[in-house]
């Protein structure tokens, strides 16, 4: 079935165009490059994963409890509406919300394939142009598999929110070849995989959690490719220099605070949208939610050497300046740990369900003869 027809809401035009600017950078230094950059380079090449085989599609999926949300987690719960819903209503909405989160992951993973092209392009040095190319392919493997979930186990999707577009086209309309590692690397990539993780964490639905585990395991060397870049040149830049990188970061925390909220469910449930933005921002949840989703951010931009009065002001106004203190190399390591620890798991019960079956062929093979 084509894509258009599963929107739960018409999306505002069918291709949107983000008129590009900046250089494309060619470079003739083919033996010289970063040791670190260069290796996880050959980590990028040695982890690459096939969607379709990687991931077990044949595990059945409720639609109307894909995720296993608790009541509690949903931002009507508690109000007058919760008590008219019926148990169907409350399926319905449950599908509503994992679709709409999952189409942002789906349209924030697009976003990230083509920034990852424009940096292939723009950036100067030759071993992150390498990277980077390995990143898209990275992207384009979560744009296909998030895709694939949507279509086949949800049977329907959200538009983009317009937050998260906003910054994808400040992301991609500035011509200075940082930002795009700033704006996807840092901003959406960071608060991507403090989402994913939160997810993978908590479901019981092992599709899934399958899904987020794996591409956690791809994020994690985004975000270090694009803490070792930026740390390296932000070291080189004026105050004034850093100051409006400072900027762009305040204004892209507000933006993708202010993405999470989910008010186009509600409003597609009939609930007036000063409403919706009420029952969000009141839900204890929801605010929990918003608050964890910044840890892998924060301690990412002071670690590349952004931590301006007004960038850690805005921080204190968001309530998540102490997250600054997190150790975002452990967080990294653990996702990788996750997700080999889950393909040992499977594939090993896989591999011990292939042993039975071929002991009960050559035992009923014996019988037979006997």
């Amino acid at each position: 079935m084509p894509t258009f027809d599963l929107y739960a809401m018409e999306p505002p035009e069918p291709v949107r165009q983000v008129p590009a600017s900046g250089a494309a950078r060619f470079t003739w230094e083919y033996d010289d490059g970063r040791d670190r950059l260069l290796a996880l380079y050959q980590k990028g090449k040695d982890k690459q994963w096939d969607g379709r085989k990687r991931i077990d599609w044949e595990l059945e999926v409720d639609p109307y409890d894909p995720l296993g949300t608790p009541d509690e987690a949903m931002s009507l719960y508690g109000t007058r509406h919760w008590a008219k819903l019926t148990e169907k209503d409350k399926g319905e909405l449950r599908k509503h919300y994992a679709s709409w989160q999952f189409s942002q992951f789906l349209h924030g993973e697009q976003g990230a394939m083509i920034c990852a092209a424009r940096i292939v392009e723009s950036v100067p040095d030759l071993d992150a142009k390498f990277y980077s190319a390995t990143q898209t392919m990275d992207e384009a493997r979560h744009a296909e598999i998030y895709g694939r979930f949507l279509h086949e186990k949800i049977g329907m999707l959200y538009p983009i929110n317009d937050n998260l577009q906003s910054l994808l086209d400040d992301t991609l309309g500035d011509a200075r070849w940082d930002m795009p590692y700033l704006g996807m690397q840092v901003l959406i990539e960071g608060l991507a995989l403090a989402a994913f993780g939160m997810i993978r964490d908590t479901t019981d639905k092992p599709l899934p959690q399958q899904i987020l585990a794996y591409v956690m395991q791809d994020e994690a060397r985004h975000v270090a490719f694009g803490r070792m870049a930026l740390r390296d040149y932000y070291r080189q830049l004026t105050d004034a220099e850093l100051r409006e990188r400072e900027e762009f970061v305040i204004e892209g925390c507000y933006l993708m605070r202010d993405r999470l909220r989910g008010v186009e469910v509600l409003e597609n449930f009939g609930i007036p949208k000063a409403e919706a933005e009420a029952y969000s921002e009141q839900s204890e949840f929801l605010t929990l939610f918003r608050k964890l989703l910044f840890s892998r951010i924060v301690p990412c931009v002071k670690d590349i050497g952004l931590w301006g009065t007004r960038l850690q002001q805005a921080y204190v106004d968001m309530g998540v300046l102490e997250m600054g203190d997190s150790n975002l190399d452990l967080l990294m390591s653990e996702d990788e740990e996750i997700a080999e620890k889950l393909d040992a798991e499977r594939f090993a019960a896989e591999e011990k369900a292939r042993v039975a079956e071929v002991r009960g062929a050559i035992d009923a093979g014996r019988a037979a003869e006997g």
